[in-house]
């Protein structure tokens, strides 16, 4: 047993308290101990998905009680690379909310910030359902927290929408594994899986009730139509720093759903056949269609790039809905895309804010940096819109050849391809409404005079960038890894072994006295 494992979660959870109780007052202490902080998460990060890059399965028992009668934490390709990428993520949002300031306009922001890694990194190390809802309550009290943060009133109603649909789909969690623990007797996964496979075929409501339920709370996470409602406002209106994490939180849901319907509900387990494609691929299809339509009709860039997070957890969740080595495999890269595209889009998004009176798209005076803006702003519409050379024109062929198994393929080409046009022309005229149109509008004298973006914004923007183009250039690399994630999680046998096996309190041998 590694206890490095827990590292990832400990870390900010004893930070957070910290920066609270010693430096609530002092903003540069606050910025110095989250920032090593999640330098520090960085590292740990790196060190797991090291570990666990051979395939090793890492377990940590917390207080040695062995499963499925303890909490354990479990660490193998997939949760080891969701993780990093977490980690990395938050390190350049961080950068920017303290460039740009917004770290300074409200209270405990660098306290909450650390709860929100917690809990995120929580969500993708556990190893049992149960827990699974406690970091997501975790997730959702410090990203309500982080939202409404500098305040407002529209701030605060998308907050209590966003706080009403996560609670809903709260309630339905505890429905779920309410039916699963009334079925099957326990809550860790890779005991569920074992136990799953042995419910007979005639008494299988209660276990396909408690599936939907959980593909629902997944669902939710994950922003999928018809259960979106909540995303464009609640990205919109929070701060950009904010929204920009919030680009991995949709992710999150899409982890579960991979892990749960690969571990517990595979494809080929007859207690809920049927369940993958019958629903899940025909309300992915629509996100896709529904995100990029709501980019073209977008009044404001804040929610055009809102309408650009639906679009693409909408790709992402078409591919795993095949759930097919090859589909899962795309649905992976295409998430370290997406997850990188998002924030960048949302961060730039406050830098045009920081030079215009709003972010309505209708021409207004030339912005300070307007040039480096808008070159910002090109190379992020081209990494969302799937253009080429960029990583999101790599991950939509992925996603292309990947539907070559499914019935439904021509659909699922069409809707990439004709939506990858209409979210083409939906940042195209964005941007040409941003940036060419503001020099035919004469300047305004009389309104106040707008400060250029803070150099560490720009660096914070421009350090994600990089990261795109990192995963363009080693594509290769990138999608040989998932691949071999993908391999790892349909054949689960290693991982349930490690977990159920493991020695530990209750299942150690008593010796003769």
């Amino acid at each position: 047993m590694t206890h490095w494992i827990v590292a990832p979660v400990i870390l900010p959870a004893l930070l957070a308290p910290f920066i609270v109780l010693a430096a609530r007052f002092h903003i540069g202490i606050q910025r110095s101990f989250s920032v090593a902080g999640v330098l520090a998460l960085i590292g740990c990060a790196a060190g797991l998905a090291w570990q666990t890059s051979d395939g090793t399965i890492l377990l940590y028992q917390l207080g040695d009680w062995a499963a499925p009668f303890g909490i354990v934490l479990v660490g193998d390709r997939l949760s080891t690379m969701m993780v990093l990428l977490t980690a990395v993520l938050g390190l350049f949002v961080l950068l920017y909310a303290i460039g740009s300031g917004w770290d300074n306009r409200g209270w405990h922001f660098h306290a909450l910030f650390q709860f929100q890694l917690m809990g995120i990194m929580g969500a993708f190390l556990t190893g049992d359902l149960f827990n699974l809802f406690v970091f997501f309550e975790v997730l959702l009290i410090a990203s309500y927290g982080l939202m409404i943060h500098a305040g407002g009133n529209a701030r605060l109603r998308a907050g209590v929408q966003y706080v009403l649909f996560n609670l809903i789909g709260s309630t339905l969690f505890l429905f779920a594994l309410g039916s699963i623990y009334a079925e099957t007797g326990t809550l860790n996964m890779a005991d569920l899986a074992n136990r799953v496979a042995l419910i007979d075929p005639a008494e299988t409501v209660g276990i396909r009730v408690a599936a939907v339920l959980l593909l629902l709370v997944f669902a939710i996470k994950a922003a999928l139509v018809p259960l979106h409602f909540w995303l464009p406002s609640s990205y919109a209106e929070a701060p950009a720093p904010v929204a920009a994490l919030f680009a991995i939180m949709t992710k999150v849901g899409a982890y579960a759903i991979i892990r749960v319907y690969t571990l517990v509900f595979p494809p080929d387990v007859e207690v809920t056949s049927g369940l993958h494609d019958v629903w899940l691929q025909p309300a992915a299809l629509i996100s896709v269609a529904l995100g990029m339509i709501g980019v073209l009709a977008a009044q404001r860039l804040d929610r055009l790039v809102a309408f650009s997070v639906i679009g693409s957890m909408g790709m992402v969740m078409v591919t795993i809905s095949l759930f097919t080595p090859a589909g899962i495999a795309a649905a992976l890269y295409y998430i370290v895309h997406s997850t990188f595209a998002g924030a960048v889009l949302f961060l730039i998004s406050d830098l045009v804010r920081t030079g215009r009176r709003d972010l309505e798209l209708t021409p207004q005076p030339t912005m300070s940096g307007a040039a480096l803006t808008a070159g910002l702003f090109f190379v992020g519409a081209i990494a969302m819109a799937g253009l080429p050379p960029l990583s999101g024109f790599l991950g939509k062929l992925l996603v292309l050849e990947a539907a070559f198994s499914s019935d439904l393929m021509v659909w699922i080409w069409t809707v990439v391809l004709v939506s990858s046009l209409i979210s083409i022309l939906g940042f195209a005229r964005a941007g040409s409404v941003l940036f060419w149109k503001a020099h035919s509008v004469a300047p305004d004298n009389g309104a106040p005079v707008r400060e250029r973006p803070a150099p560490l914004a720009y660096v914070a923007v421009g350090g994600l960038l990089s990261l795109l183009i990192a995963n363009t250039v080693f594509a290769g690399q990138v999608h040989g890894y998932t691949s071999k994630i993908a391999a790892q999680l349909f054949a689960p046998e290693p991982y349930i072994t490690t977990v159920v096996d493991t020695p530990g309190k209750l299942s150690e041998p008593k010796e003769d006295k």
